[in-house]
């Protein structure tokens, strides 16, 4: 009886270790096609400062709930929880690129929505913040992408391409929190509207 009720604790544990990994990938898909438009800002922010900071809002949800998944993962991990600690930790050059990732995002985000606040007249410090950001960001960001895109798109035809059996329980909770997300992305990048005029006045449009 102590044996069965182990190995269904255990089977348990590892589908909310999967569960977990999927909802992940998924969100990671949803960024990198968010991020993917808003790099197009990039190339020429004085034309495109009204997507460029609609777009940035809209990544404060998607990245928050990644963060939210990912420290999840994390956390069970080192507080013991058998199902994450039998599935291992990511790989070194994965565990050493995360805290940067994280840690950039924040950071160019945050002085991002700073500088949408406080609009133009922002100080030149928070200005270089926010380029410095971008800059460890990108670096950092472009291996992130290198390794998890593959697993991303794979997971996103399986979840919703794949036959029935082989999805992982709980597809239409994860599809609930990722439509939730999108909706509360896209409700900060309406709220963010009603700051691009002070940017749109700087670069003359």
């Amino acid at each position: 009886m102590t044996t069965t009720r182990s190995a269904v604790v255990e089977d348990t544990g590892s589908l909310g270790v999967r569960r977990n990994a999927r909802l992940t990938s998924l969100t990671g898909f949803v960024l990198l096609l968010a991020l993917f438009a808003e790099g197009v800002t990039v190339l020429s922010v004085g034309s495109l400062v009204v997507p460029h900071i609609v777009i940035g809002t809209f990544l404060l949800a998607p990245v928050a709930l990644k963060l939210g998944t990912t420290g999840w993962k994390i956390l069970r991990y080192y507080t013991g929880a058998p199902a994450y600690v039998h599935a291992g930790p990511p790989p070194f050059l994965r565990r050493l690129l995360a805290p940067v990732v994280m840690l950039s995002t924040v950071g160019l985000l945050g002085t991002g929505v700073v500088l949408m606040l406080h609009g133009p007249g922002s100080t030149d410090r928070m200005a270089f913040l926010h380029k410095a950001f971008f800059v460890v960001w990108f670096a950092a960001m472009t291996l992130h992408v290198l390794i998890h895109v593959v697993r991303s798109v794979r997971s996103v035809a399986t979840e919703y391409a794949a036959s029935r059996e082989a999805v992982v329980p709980g597809r239409g909770v994860r599809l609930l929190v990722l439509a939730a997300c999108v909706l509360v992305g896209l409700g900060l990048a309406a709220w963010s509207t009603g700051y691009t005029a002070p940017w749109t006045h700087l670069f003359g449009h």
